[in-house]
């Protein structure tokens, strides 16, 4: 059972040390998280974008950038590109966003002839460390899908179990979220809920134990469930919660963040290999536990 985020860099530096490859590369936060992971033995970095800008940078901000290969494209587009042929013939592992916007680096890693598609739904997933909870949990989609149909939920929970097993949780514990516990034929997402959880029960998503619909007390407190009369493996014990849309994955990540003061790693997948998309308005830490995140999970 994973508890601290910090023990994402302890998986992290049982493997051999991960390549990392940052797209437009030419951005000071971005290149100081990769510079951070470095230093603290999670990754290797490629930095492809505008060499001139990146040298720049690297004299401004007192980077030392001799550990790093850095290959010179300042055409975002082409950066991307680059990028995302990389990992797919291997010579790199995680991908990363740098100076581009998240449509440009998308639209590489879709791309038919060169591209990371594995047929699954790209999404978000988050990983937080809270203080009132007894371990890790894992929260999709805060940030890719608006309103994924069932089909796209469905791949989205698909893609967050299979990562979760890459970091050794082998038989995680799916809560899908509604309001409500119970199923309610006016309420699409308990609906979905139900259906999922079922698919779960038959075998059509293997390797992880569903219940839902479960509103988010049940989820996360077996007092809250027992008071209700819920009987489940997954009630207060959720490894990874799935929320019905953007707004209610949204609203959930940021109340562990500001109200109780989680710490996160978030990383995109339903590609060939994790992709981190870090904001300028993330904390250092968010930056290293995400590349700790995707370089933890392994190939």
């Amino acid at each position: 059972m994973l508890t601290k985020l910090s023990e994402l860099h302890k998986m992290a530096r049982q493997h051999s040390r991960r390549r990392l490859v940052l797209a437009a590369a030419h951005d000071a936060h971005a290149m100081g998280a990769v510079i951070n992971a470095h230093k603290n033995n999670l990754v290797d970095g490629i930095f492809i974008g505008d060499e001139k800008s990146i040298k720049e940078i690297g004299e401004t901000k007192g980077f030392d950038l001799a550990p790093f290969t850095i290959i010179d494209e300042p055409d975002n587009a082409k950066a991307a590109a680059l990028s995302v042929k990389m990992v797919r013939e291997g010579e790199a592992d995680v991908l990363m966003k740098g100076n581009l916007g998240t449509a440009i680096l998308l639209k590489a890693v879709l791309n038919k002839e060169y591209g990371l598609r594995t047929g699954e739904q790209i999404s978000h997933l988050a990983v937080f460390e809270l203080p009132t909870y007894h371990k890790l949990i894992a929260l999709t989609d805060a940030a890719m899908n608006i309103a994924p149909e069932f089909n796209e939920k469905v791949s989205i929970t698909r893609n967050a179990v299979g990562f979760l097993q890459k970091l050794g949780i082998k038989q995680p514990k799916v809560a899908m979220l509604s309001a409500v516990e119970t199923v309610n034929p006016a309420m699409k997402s308990s609906m979905e809920a139900s259906a999922i959880a079922k698919m779960g029960d038959r075998g059509q998503i293997k390797g992880c134990i569903i219940d839902g619909p479960l509103a988010f007390d049940n989820a996360v407190s077996r007092k809250s469930a027992e008071l209700k009369g819920i009987n489940s493996p997954v009630a207060g014990d959720a490894d990874l919660l799935v929320a019905d849309d953007i707004d209610a994955a949204n609203g959930l990540y940021k109340a562990f963040i500001y109200f109780a003061r989680a710490a996160c790693a978030a990383v995109i997948l339903g590609a060939a290999a994790p992709i981190v998309l870090t904001s300028r308005a993330d904390t250092d830490d968010t930056k290293l536990n995400s590349i700790a995140l995707a370089a933890a999970a392994g190939n």
